[in-house]
């Protein structure tokens, strides 16, 4: 299985990047997984809707980029879908049994994703209805991604 985790946003923070290495150096076991980075568009703090829609529409521009048309996208909107572990852990298992075998994740930048890439996602992904920001999201991600994992094979993991 080779995951993908296209996101909006360069992480500085230490503490998240060594968090993020922990949970990639785990998931070797059980899949390829890559983290790719992409420019997120300079905003001022007052944006009119329309220029929101302009910064959304440029940064959709290169996650789409980013994703062939093989793959399964999962994007993570607010809007999505909730699910409990157990349920990430059956949707990328059934994707893995009927040979869908690219998974990428889809963490937009801090205006959210694009229409276009929400069209392109075969599925939705809400982890609260509150928001986190974008980087910290990228730890809690790899961390179910793992915990599902875990399920998937039947392994202990912390409930």
């Amino acid at each position: 299985m080779n995951i993908t985790i296209v996101t909006i946003g360069k992480l500085k923070e230490k503490y998240l990047i060594q968090g993020i290495n922990e949970y990639l150096k785990r998931l070797t076991a059980y899949a390829k997984v890559e983290i790719v980075e992409l420019a997120d568009e300079k905003a001022p703090e007052n944006l009119s809707e329309t220029e929101m829609e302009q910064v959304k529409q440029k940064e959709g521009e290169r996650i789409l980029a980013k994703l062939s048309d093989d793959t399964h996208v999962i994007a993570l909107a607010i809007e999505g879908k909730m699910k409990s572990s157990e349920q990430l852990a059956a949707d990328i298992d059934n994707l893995a049994t009927y040979g869908k075998s690219k998974i990428a994740f889809v963490i937009g930048g801090s205006l959210g994703l694009s229409k276009d890439v929400m069209k392109r996602a075969n599925d939705t992904l809400s982890f609260s209805k509150m928001t986190f920001p974008h980087q910290l999201m990228r730890l809690i991600l790899v961390e179910q991604v793992y915990r599902a994992f875990r399920i998937i094979r039947g392994e202990p993991y912390h409930k």
